[in-house]
This record gives C-alpha cells, sequence and structure tokens, in this order.
C-alpha cells in the first residue's frame, strides 16, 4: 500500500530529541524515503513501552498512580493526551463537580481562587461565569482513531462484536494462558515468546472471524508476520504515519490493552531491579499492531485505501488535537483546585490552631510507633485522648527494613518493602521458644516442625490435585459434597473469625507460637547499622519509654480477591506483623544494646520493644510474641492492652456510620457486628481503606495533636533539629512522598476514570492467573484499580477525586535541595500533581512555580 508521507533527515533529530515523554512533536509531515530505519521505530516502541505504569499482581498488590511514566509532563497536558489518545478522564467529572458546587462543597471563594492559582486561566479568558457554564457539557474533546477503529466501518457493525472490544477480548484471553502459572493445570510451550504463542493460538481459534464478522479471516493468517519485529516494520510500512508521531500512535494501541500493558510493565519493573529485561511489554504491543495486519487483509482494497486516507488525516491533525484539548481541559484544572481548596481550606484553619497551642507533654509510659496509613491516625488520636501518657508516632509501615520474607519449610520468598525499593535483606521464621534452650534443641523442634508441615501442605495439594481431574471432578461434588456443609453454614450465618494467618498454614498449632520471624545473615556491624538508621529515622534516639510498641498494620476479609491491597497500600500487599517483630527483636537483642551503647545511643535496659498488629477493620491491636515479656514489661503491656481497647471502641463508633452500623451499640455488640463483617464472604465492603485520603504531614506529632483529621491524613513524624543535614527528610520526600502520591492517585483515577482505571464491579470479578489481577465476568482486558465498591457505598462516593496536599516542617533551603536533587519530586511539584507546603514559624506557605506564597488569606 503506498504512503503519503516520509521520513527525512528532520524527522530523524525529532525522534533524537530529548522532550517530555510521549509529546506529541508539533512539526510538519515530510516526504518519506522508501526505507524506513529498524532504529527509529525501535525508539518509538520503547517510548510508547516507558509510558505505561505497571500493576502489581494480587497477592502484592500495592497502590499506582497510573499516570506514574508521565509525571515528566504538567498534569493538563497529561489528560489531553489521555483524552485524544484513550478517551480516558484524568480530572474529576464535570457532573460530579456540578453536585459539588450545587451542594456548597465547592463555594464561590473556592472558584475564584482557582481561578487565580491555575496557570493560564485567566489569560485563556476563562472566569466564574464560565466555568459554571462548562458544567452543563462534557469536555469537547474527541479520540484520534487507529486503523482498526477506521476499517470497522461495515453496514453489519451493530449486529456483532466491535472489532476493537473483539481484539482486545481475543488478546486478553490468550495473555491470561499465557501468563497463568499457577490455576491452570495444562501450561503452554513458552519456548518461542508471547506474540509466537499468540499466532499460534489464533490459528486454532476459529470462532473469532464469526464472531467479527469476518467469516475468511483466518486466510488471512497467511501474511501474520513471524516475529513480532517484523509485525512492527510491517505496519510501519504500511500505515504511513509521520515518523513525529510513531510514539504517540503505539501508546494509544497500547492504551486498548491497558491492563495487560500495565501487568507486562510489572514484570519489566521486577526485572530491572535485578538488572535483568523483559519483552512481555514490546511484545503485547506488536501483537496488537499485528490485527492491524490481519484485518487489511481482510478487506477490500479500496475499503483499506479510504481508511489510510483518514488514519493519516487524524494523526498529522493529532498535534493540533492535544492542543486543543489542553485549552478545553483548563476549565477542568480550575474544578479540580477548587474542590481541593475547600477540604485545604479547614485542613489549614486546624494546622493554624494546633501551630498556636501546643505544648509539652510529660511523664511518657509507653511509645507507640503506627504505620503512616491513613486509618492509623484515628486510632492514635483515640489512644492519645484515652491515655495522655502514651505518646504516638508516625514512621513507614515496613519500619525501615528492606527484606524480603521466607516463610517457615517454603521457599515461598515474598518482598515486605514498598514497591518502589528492592529487597535487601532477609527474613526467615525460626522455632523460638520463649524458655531459654540451647541450639541442638532448637534444632530437633525445627526439624519437626518441618517435616510436619511439609508433609501437611503435600497432603493439602495432592487433595487439591484430585479434585481437578477430569475424570473425578464430577464424582467428587457427589462424594464430598456434603463435607463442604460446614462451609456453606458459615458463609450465611457469618461468625466471628480470627485473622488467618496464611503463613502458618500447615503448621502445627503447638509450633505456631514459636514460630518467629527473624534477620538472618547479618553481622553485628550490619545489625548496629540497620538498628541506628532506624532509630534515627524514626526520631527515637533518647527518652526512650519503658516499652516501646512497634504497630503494624493488616486487614481482615473473606472471599476477597483484592484483600492484600487493604492490608497496605504500599509494602507489596502484606501486612506490617513480620517487619514489627524482626525489628523488636533486633532492637531487644542485647548484643546490639550493647553496640548502640557503645556507638552513643544508649536505650535503657527497662525498656523493650513490642510487636502489634492493628487489624484495620475491627480497630483491635493484636500484641505479638508476649510470652518473651519480661515480668515488668508484662506488665506495662497490660495496662497499655486496656488502653488500646478503650481506643479501639471509639474508633469504630466514629467508623460505624460510615459502615452502616449504630454507633451506641454496646461495645461488645459493636465489636462482634465488626468481626462478622470481617468474616462475610458475600461481604463486599469489608472496610472502607484508604479512602478519603487527601493530604500528608511530615511534621513533629505536636503540630496535628488533638485534630480530628478524619482519617484523611498520612501522618509521619519527622524533627528538623535532629536532622542537621537533611538526609532524612530527602528519605522521607523521596520513599514516603511518592508511595502516599501512588495511593492518592490510584484513588483518584479509580474514581475519574472507574471505567479503564479502575477494576468494575467487586460481585462480577474472576481471578485470573491465581494471583495476576481480575476480569470483570469473563473477559475483556485485565482490570487495574479499585472496585466500585472501594470507592461508593451505593448511595455516594465515599472518595473525593482530590490531589494529595503534603505539609512539611522543615526549613525551606532544606526543602529547595530535595526539589533540586531528585527529578522525579521535583516534577511532581511542578507539574502540579501535589501541592507542597510548609511551615513557616506558625503560619503555612505553599509552593507555586519557584516561590512561596502563603497560605493563611487564601484557604484559611
Amino acid at each position: 500500500m503506498p504512503c503519503t508521507d516520509s521520513l527525512t533527515a528532520s524527522s530523524n533529530a525529532l525522534l533524537n530529541q530529548r522532550t517530555p515523554h510521549g509529546n506529541i512533536a508539533m512539526t510538519e509531515t515530510l516526504e518519506r524515503k522508501p526505507t524506513i530505519q529498524q532504529a527509529h521505530i525501535e525508539a518509538a516502541c520503547q517510548r510508547a513501552c516507558d509510558a505505561i505504569a505497571p500493576a502489581w499482581p494480587l497477592d502484592r498488590a500495592i497502590a499506582v498512580n497510573p499516570h506514574w511514566s508521565r509525571i515528566g509532563m504538567p498534569l493538563r497536558r497529561v489528560a489531553a493526551r489521555m483524552a485524544v489518545l484513550a478517551g480516558m478522564q484524568v480530572f474529576p467529572p464535570r457532573a460530579r463537580q456540578r453536585e459539588a458546587w450545587e451542594c456548597g462543597r465547592i463555594s464561590a471563594i473556592d472558584l475564584e481562587l482557582a481561578l487565580k492559582q491555575v496557570p493560564d486561566a485567566r489569560a485563556s479568558g476563562l472566569d466564574a461565569a464560565h466555568c459554571l457554564a462548562a458544567l452543563a457539557h462534557a469536555p469537547a474533546v474527541q479520540r484520534v482513531p487507529l486503523l482498526t477503529d477506521l476499517l470497522d466501518d461495515d453496514a453489519r457493525r451493530d449486529t456483532r462484536l466491535s472489532w476493537h472490544q473483539a481484539i482486545t477480548h481475543q488478546v486478553s484471553q490468550t495473555c491470561a494462558a499465557w501468563f497463568d502459572r499457577q490455576q491452570a493445570d495444562w501450561q503452554p510451550d513458552r519456548s518461542a515468546g508471547l506474540y509466537a504463542f499468540w499466532r499460534q493460538t489464533l490459528t486454532h481459534d476459529h470462532g473469532i472471524g464469526l464472531l467479527m464478522g469476518l467469516p475468511g479471516l483466518a486466510h488471512a493468517l497467511d501474511a501474520l508476520p513471524v516475529s513480532s519485529a517484523d509485525a512492527e516494520s510491517w505496519v510501519f510500512e504500511r500505515l504511513g504515519l509521520p515518523a513525529a508521531v510513531w510514539p504517540d500512535y503505539l501508546e494509544a494501541v497500547l492504551l486498548t490493552v491497558n491492563g495487560w500493558a500495565s501487568w507486562c510493565a510489572y514484570l519489566a519493573w521486577q526485572a530491572k531491579q535485578q538488572q535483568q529485561s523483559d519483552s512481555h511489554l514490546r511484545e503485547l504491543l506488536a501483537i496488537r499492531l499485528a490485527w492491524g495486519v490481519l484485518l487489511l487483509e481482510s478487506r477490500s482494497p479500496g475499503a483499506t485505501q479510504a481508511s489510510f486516507a483518514r488514519l493519516q488525516q487524524a494523526w498529522r491533525d493529532a498535534p493540533a488535537a492535544v492542543a486543543a484539548a489542553e485549552g478545553e481541559l483548563c476549565v477542568d484544572e480550575v474544578w479540580q483546585t477548587a474542590l481541593e481548596l475547600g477540604y485545604q481550606r479547614t485542613l489549614a484553619r486546624q494546622l493554624h490552631g494546633a501551630a498556636v497551642t501546643t505544648s509539652q507533654r510529660g511523664g511518657v509510659e509507653a511509645q507507640a510507633v503506627f504505620c503512616i496509613d491513613v486509618r492509623s491516625e484515628p486510632l492514635r488520636r483515640a489512644l492519645e485522648h484515652v491515655s495522655p501518657a502514651i505518646e504516638t508516632r508516625g514512621f513507614a509501615g515496613f519500619f525501615g527494613l528492606p527484606v524480603a520474607y521466607t516463610p517457615f519449610a517454603t521457599s515461598a520468598r515474598r518482598p515486605q518493602l514498598p514497591g518502589l525499593l528492592g529487597p535487601a535483606m532477609e527474613v526467615s521464621d525460626r522455632i523460638e521458644p520463649a524458655t531459654a534452650s540451647d541450639d541442638a534443641t532448637r534444632n530437633i523442634l525445627e526439624a519437626a516442625a518441618t517435616d510436619a508441615r511439609q508433609t501437611r501442605l503435600g497432603l493439602q495439594q495432592q487433595w487439591r490435585a484430585t479434585t481437578r481431574w477430569p475424570g473425578v471432578a464430577f464424582n467428587f461434588v457427589e462424594a464430598a459434597g456434603l463435607a463442604y456443609l460446614g462451609k456453606l453454614g458459615q458463609w450465611l450465618w457469618p461468625a466471628p473469625q480470627a485473622r488467618a494467618r496464611d503463613d502458618l498454614a500447615g503448621l502445627p498449632a503447638g509450633y505456631q507460637a514459636v514460630c518467629r520471624p527473624r534477620l538472618t545473615g547479618l553481622s553485628l556491624d550490619a545489625k548496629l547499622a540497620l538498628a541506628r538508621g532506624v532509630l534515627h529515622a524514626m526520631g527515637l534516639e533518647r527518652d526512650f519509654a519503658p516499652l516501646v510498641l512497634l504497630v503494624g498494620h493488616g486487614s481482615q476479609s473473606a472471599n476477597n480477591a483484592h484483600a492484600a491491597a487493604l492490608d497496605c497500600g504500599a509494602c507489596c500487599g502484606q501486612t506490617g506483623e513480620v517487619n514489627a517483630r524482626s525489628l523488636a527483636a533486633l532492637l531487644n537483642e542485647a548484643q546490639v544494646r550493647t553496640a548502640l551503647r557503645a556507638d552513643g545511643l544508649s536505650i535503657p535496659d527497662s525498656t523493650t520493644f513490642v510487636a502489634a498488629l492493628h487489624n484495620t477493620t475491627t480497630d483491635e491491636v493484636e500484641g505479638l510474641d508476649l510470652d518473651l515479656l519480661s515480668g515488668a514489661a508484662r506488665g506495662h503491656w497490660q495496662r497499655m492492652q486496656a488502653a488500646l481497647a478503650q481506643a479501639g471502641d471509639l474508633v469504630r463508633r466514629e467508623r460505624a456510620p460510615l459502615l452502616g452500623l449504630r454507633a451506641d451499640a454496646a461495645p461488645p455488640q459493636l465489636l462482634a457486628q465488626l468481626r462478622r463483617r470481617a468474616s462475610d464472604g458475600a461481604q463486599t465492603r469489608p472496610e472502607w481503606g484508604l479512602a478519603g485520603n487527601a493530604a500528608f504531614i511530615i511534621a513533629p506529632r505536636a503540630r496535628s495533636l488533638g485534630l480530628t483529621l478524619h482519617g484523611r491524613t498520612f501522618l509521619h513524624d519527622y524533627n528538623a533539629e535532629c536532622d542537621e543535614n537533611g538526609s532524612v527528610l530527602e528519605l522521607l520526600m523521596t520513599a514516603p512522598m511518592l508511595v502516599t502520591h501512588w495511593i492518592n492517585w490510584q484513588y483518584h483515577a479509580s474514581c475519574c476514570e472507574p471505567a479503564r482505571l479502575g477494576s468494575g464491579n467487586k460481585v462480577l470479578h474472576n481471578v485470573v492467573g491465581g494471583s495476576i489481577g481480575v476480569f470483570e465476568g469473563n473477559g475483556g482486558d485485565l482490570r487495574i484499580g479499585l472496585s466500585h465498591q472501594s470507592l461508593h457505598d451505593g448511595a455516594r462516593w465515599m472518595h473525593e477525586p482530590l490531589r494529595l496536599t503534603v505539609v512539611v516542617d522543615a526549613p525551606r533551603a532544606a526543602i529547595e535541595a530535595v526539589l533540586a536533587g531528585h527529578q522525579a519530586v521535583r516534577q511532581l511539584v511542578d507539574h502540579r500533581w501535589l501541592h507542597l507546603w510548609r511551615y513557616e514559624g506558625a503560619d503555612l506557605v505553599r509552593y507555586e512555580r519557584g516561590a512561596w506564597l502563603p497560605v493563611h488569606s487564601e484557604a484559611a
């Protein structure tokens, strides 16, 4: 097929130009040479693949900003590109903003201030009247079509699946079979790669042509290139698009299967952490491109010629379409900012009040270090209210341990830290009785426990395999069906159940109580450096209380594919139990205490570190390894336990209305109701997770002490006076701040674009590949993001799509040094992906394009 555009040296220079990723260059189309250089295709494919953010598997689920790879561009430009390339919405829908305006959630003052704060708003002629008028209609932005869209134009298209739907379904089913290594007993031959497997699968799929209204599709397979590289070259030879828009066309192609593209990006992310590479995303791109080859071969030359002409014209106009969309969406950025100003006004007023009423607290009997998770904030506040002698602190929930954990007598190694980081240390379980015993006795116990667990797990695996044999499955239902009556009864009449301990499955109960995670393979010097670094980052280097509680957190739910995502929004879908127990053991170790004392950090002999776990579904706190406590420490724990129980009741009453429960129920009854929710296999909303998250405060607790922040705020303790070189601040702004941004934007994207960046209706979910992800129903693209039930209670939204407001109590120079030294942090701030405030004495100032402007005059 002849091409109407050509590639010249000018376009070669354009491809090599260092521009923000994915930006459609505004250049004129130039005449193309007969041969397209492979290097240009490589560059375009790489840029398209780099635009896709990873999505973690279900059992290691973490929140991710789906636009993470695009933060090098201003937010509104990304919104424009997503609308033009994929029909995706980045800002909140205008109908929802209209509701916020009509109910008073957004005030006239908020709107006027937003018009001042949004760059180009006034210059583009926007005022309050224009903004209000825009709420009556959707943005006038059209998606640029792909080749497969334009070829799907026959008269029968309303009587069948659209080609877009059919292609997405076929590619998705192929990926599900290819990547599944857990569910299916029959595995594909993976030796030739994903593209080859897809090509082979298509030769045996005689139904896809009928679904698409192309009964002759099978004959077109003869034209299908054998390799993925040949498929890419073939398509570009035929399309005749300007070289400047190749990366954008390819990104648009990947966004049609964004769920699977995100999974492939995760595999590439993991490979990169191990200094390796992964080609799955590139092969997925080739598959989606090759579908264009098949459709071309299935159509008449006249029809394809017309489609080519329309495609080329549309993509010549794509740069202008993006520019126009960026202007059209300026009003949406104004409304986004206005929504945030309404929340920020209350936050600023609260923080101003706390800043002038802080006072020193004395007589601390216990210190409790909680994860910065927003669900910890209500419990910290309640605990401080119940007992002023308890001091709480906020710290990253992996407790500074960059570890991978291997459960006892297994090879199931898994990371226990934020997805941004890679494990650098190992934790494994040991059988460690509370009573002192020699190594020989411990070895005997470990050998017996290992044998018992492996035997039980082996029998369970054989049982599961038996139920899946084709010749046995139907007889099994009849023979063993009655055995499932008990489980059915638990579903119909759920009763409170203990939190599941999957890491101990198959281990006899007698060993479970003494099976403890411990750091392994570290020298005393390494332990000293680790302990010293964690305590410094925690701000806990003096004034130790007799009891220091390290409180991890985890959730509890039944029949929930996304259960791991409720455990923690950051630490690879794991609870904080392993990290808290490992750190407590390290800090209680006599040799480590002696080494710390010699290094100038003295922990009193009377101080004991205790690990605990906050169940965020029931707001109970469970002490761990309590049998190792001394008599004095046990007394401190018992007093602490009474305060924790009372604080938990206060939080349960605060949460009850949001869960449809009565806040005035007696304490045992309310707790029982929450425990039943946690055990109910039909419960789609066991808890609200991190819904509502809106701010991150990096400051001493005194800045927020006593404030009711409604479980919407991440809280990390930080004292700039103890951080002379700014190293702790740098750590906080480059790790926890990025993690909270990822959480914030996963919720934001799932609210604003639920069809493409949310996982849909939880009731319809089917798990893919054991833990890869979910389908909504039996097909379509792999669903990523949050389910509708995690965001909406059936009557109203439980999350507001607000960009994170980060409030830092640190000197201006220290903050600006971090911005200057870390590109990703600077991009998040400069490109308006989050708001950055800092304290200036008792006042608050906000960062805006290199300047610090007062907050109190605008938001308070």
